[in-house]
């Protein structure tokens, strides 16, 4: 039996009989041989490794969206590898690091603040698409949530409630999805007072949001916050509490994201759903199309929902 009738059973069993199959697969399992992955992929002049590129990999955030990834890109036969950008200076050289095709089959970017080598649409470079977060000017495919809906959502939920002073916690100023989400803000905020505090998605930036709200005049503290992560609107309840300020009798909260762990608070808090698993899901089929060849939609937009627990309701009298 020849080497490329074993090749051929393993690799493509449909174009052999099925007498050489069964006889292939019998020694197969008599032998113990296992496929040398690294040279076949040598041949085809493929990794099969996609890479995503994440701004964090301790935010768990982008645990589920890496789950669905991983899952899709598995059944077409495809490793997932997992690299944080590293603020700071790591963002200027994260993509390069990847964009040799011995490297990656295909990369997946979901930091919009990474610097861009060159051209990464280039034929002789590893397709790039983005997830999440996107670069602005470049126009690269990708798979994104309405942030700006999301935000309009969060507000008129707010506003519909008898809030009019409402706290925005944003993200960095640069950051593509500060930005959306204030568009979304303003669209809506109509005559209504917003009071903005710093953040950066963190824990630590709530907890730091907290203290910037304690320290108001009673007077002018917004008894509505809009935190534009769940991370975010977790740490500021909590920073609150510890002062005995409680939600949502005395300030009602609004997250964006949901994240697990929101779900699990008491009370359990009120958010703008991201659906994390179908975004990775997209966002590796549109990588797996880029790869082959196909032709894609530049942009598709996935839609965010109110999720109502029990952080928001009507102002204190």
């Amino acid at each position: 039996m020849s080497a490329s009738t074993v090749s051929r059973v393993l690799s493509n069993p449909a174009m052999v009989a099925e007498p050489t199959r069964e006889a292939v697969i019998a020694a197969v399992s008599a032998t113990g041989y296992r496929m040398n992955h690294a040279a076949r992929n040598l041949r085809k002049q493929r990794t099969g490794t996609v890479v995503a590129l994440v701004p964090n990999l301790g935010n768990p955030f982008f645990a589920k969206i890496l789950d669905g990834m991983g899952r899709e890109l598995a059944r077409a036969g495809y490793d997932l590898l997992v690299a944080d950008t590293l603020e700071g200076e790591g963002r200027d050289t994260a993509l390069q690091r990847f964009m040799d095709p011995s490297r990656a089959d295909g990369i997946i970017l979901l930091d919009g603040l990474v610097t861009m080598p060159g051209d990464p649409i280039g034929c002789d470079l590893p397709p790039v698409i983005t997830a999440c977060e996107w670069v602005e000017g470049l126009a690269l495919p990708g798979v994104m949530l309405d942030n700006q809906e999301g935000a309009r959502i969060a507000m008129r939920h707010l506003l519909q409630l008898g809030h009019t002073h409402i706290g925005v916690i944003g993200g960095p100023p640069a950051n593509v999805l500060h930005q959306a989400r204030m568009r979304g803000v303003r669209d809506v905020a109509g005559a209504s007072r917003l009071t903005m505090f710093p953040g950066d998605f963190t824990l630590q930036a709530g907890q730091d949001a907290a203290r910037m709200w304690l320290d108001l005049p009673v007077a002018d503290r917004p008894r509505a916050i809009f935190a534009f992560s769940d991370e975010m609107a977790c740490a500021f309840m909590a920073g609150l509490l510890r002062a005995g300020i409680h939600t949502p009798r005395d300030v009602s909260i609004i997250g964006f994201d949901d994240i697990e762990m929101g779900s699990h608070l008491t009370p359990a808090l009120t958010t703008i759903r991201q659906p994390k698993r179908d975004i990775g899901r997209q966002a590796a089929q549109l990588i797996l199309d880029r790869i082959a060849g196909r032709d894609i939609m530049p942009v598709t937009l996935v839609q965010p929902r109110l999720m109502l627990r029990e952080t928001t309701a009507a102002p204190p009298e």
